[in-house]
């Protein structure tokens, strides 16, 4: 049988490399998240300035517009529409 002392060094072990294992699997599934997030809104953006484009009423694909429809999803959508409107008109 092990010694009490190692036997709690090695439980002390496992839990630090969960721990430190944990911290770094856990930002890495946010980015990619946030990654992926912001490709569909770059194919959402770009859809609609296809589909806009005769009627002039375009967003305009930039790292702006595409993070704010990323992170923020359809009310960011909503947003740079609104944004759109207030600053250049219909």
């Amino acid at each position: 049988m092990l010694p009490a002392r190692i036997m709690l060094a090695g439980g002390f072990g496992l839990v630090l490399a969960y721990l430190v294992a944990r911290m770094f699997v856990t930002p890495a599934k946010w980015m990619m998240k946030t990654l992926v997030n912001v490709a569909i809104a770059v194919v959402v953006i770009w859809t609609w300035d296809r589909v806009m484009g005769p009627t002039g009423f375009l967003i305009g694909l930039n790292p702006v517009t595409a993070g704010v429809v990323g992170v923020l999803g359809v009310p960011g959508f909503l947003l740079v529409l609104t944004a759109r409107v207030l600053i250049m008109g219909w």
